[in-house]
């Protein structure tokens, strides 16, 4: 059977002038097929379906097809996928994984966004960002460093200013040093008026003055309406709940347990090691646990232990282990191979 190119050749070689003989001897026909072809132009080749070819990825389908059910409305970003399917014994491609995946997913608004560098230690974006999972809400603190992308991350039910304050102690101490700056949001609860005292001047909440005193940080807050001053940190808030909160939530989902904080702060600290900060990051080419050990010499000194640490709010603090729904070690076999 011809095929619909052949079809082509044929009539656009007749309108060259070539003779039915010359034309199917250049295609490798015979004369009568050109000739039927000829004197019916309107008749088209079909193609019959091809029988469906087993790929790498045919054994895992069933499984992404659960995942991205057990995900919805938010999705598992392809590269957390495939290392699940990874650790099940796949050792396809991750373009093959992707063309399947497109398939499901829906497409996204551009949001094209301009990026400002800064120096080592030079300044750290903080925010809460919002959780919503089962008519649940719960905040997640995000402390980002500017130049590496290393990100610390507290889950907790509030964002109230002792919450400010313990995510920003635990955030230098993950890092192990303090920066120049801290750029944060107009939040009520550590601003009390913006530009008080002049442009770009504020009046912040007396607590993280005196916090602020007490590390060597100059506090500074992005401009208003333009939250993507802090773009890095929110660029993390997406990728943290994609690739973070929405597997997690899967995985628990679909073993009948819940998703609450507790849970959230047992398994963010291992991500962040082995998953976050050794991904290639889209922006700085390199991983970011390599630029941190980079960024760690350019960091103020912590107080000296003598001080003291002076947030002191046990409401604060992280939930401990004992008070998880079961075992940590549940938790552990249950999401083995997917975080």
């Amino acid at each position: 059977m011809l095929t619909q190119e052949q079809l082509v050749d044929i009539h656009v070689l007749h309108r060259q002038g070539l003779s039915n003989r010359e034309i199917a001897r250049r295609l490798g026909i015979s004369r009568n097929t050109v000739k039927n072809y000829l004197a019916r132009p309107t008749v088209t080749p079909s193609y019959s379906a091809r029988e469906a070819r087993p790929t790498k990825l045919g054994p895992y389908e069933a499984y992404l097809r659960e995942r991205i059910k057990a995900a919805e409305p938010d999705w598992i970003p392809a590269t957390v996928l495939f290392r699940e399917i990874e650790a099940q014994g796949y050792n396809g491609g991750m373009t093959q994984l992707r063309q399947y995946l497109s398939q499901f997913k829906k497409p996204e608004a551009n949001d094209p966004v301009v990026r400002f560098e800064t120096q080592p230690g030079e300044q750290l974006q903080v925010d809460f960002t919002n959780i919503n999972r089962n008519r649940r809400r719960m905040k997640g603190f995000v402390a980002t460093l500017s130049f590496s992308r290393a990100t610390f991350v507290h889950f907790s039910e509030r964002e109230r200013q002792e919450d400010w304050l313990y995510g920003l102690e635990e955030a230098f101490a993950f890092f192990g040093g303090v920066t120049q700056h801290v750029l944060f949001d107009n939040a009520k609860t550590i601003m009390i008026e913006r530009d008080a005292y002049g442009p770009g001047q504020h009046r912040w909440n007396q607590a993280l003055l005196e916090f602020a005193k007490y590390y060597g940080f100059q506090p500074r807050a992005c401009r208003p309406y333009r939250a993507r001053t802090k773009g890095k940190v929110e660029r993390f808030n997406s990728y943290l709940k994609n690739s973070f909160i929405t597997p997690l939530a899967a995985s628990l989902k679909q073993h009948g347990l819940r998703f609450d904080v507790s849970v959230a702060n047992a398994h963010i600290g291992p991500w962040l090691e082995h998953v976050a900060h050794q991904r290639i990051h889209g922006t700085t080419g390199q991983k970011p646990q390599i630029l941190l050990e980079q960024e760690r010499f350019h960091l103020q000194p912590l107080p000296t232990k003598g001080h003291g640490r002076i947030v002191t709010s046990s409401a604060s603090r992280p939930t401990p282990i004992e008070s998880l729904q079961h075992p940590l070690s549940v938790y552990d076999s249950l999401l083995e191979g997917r975080l």
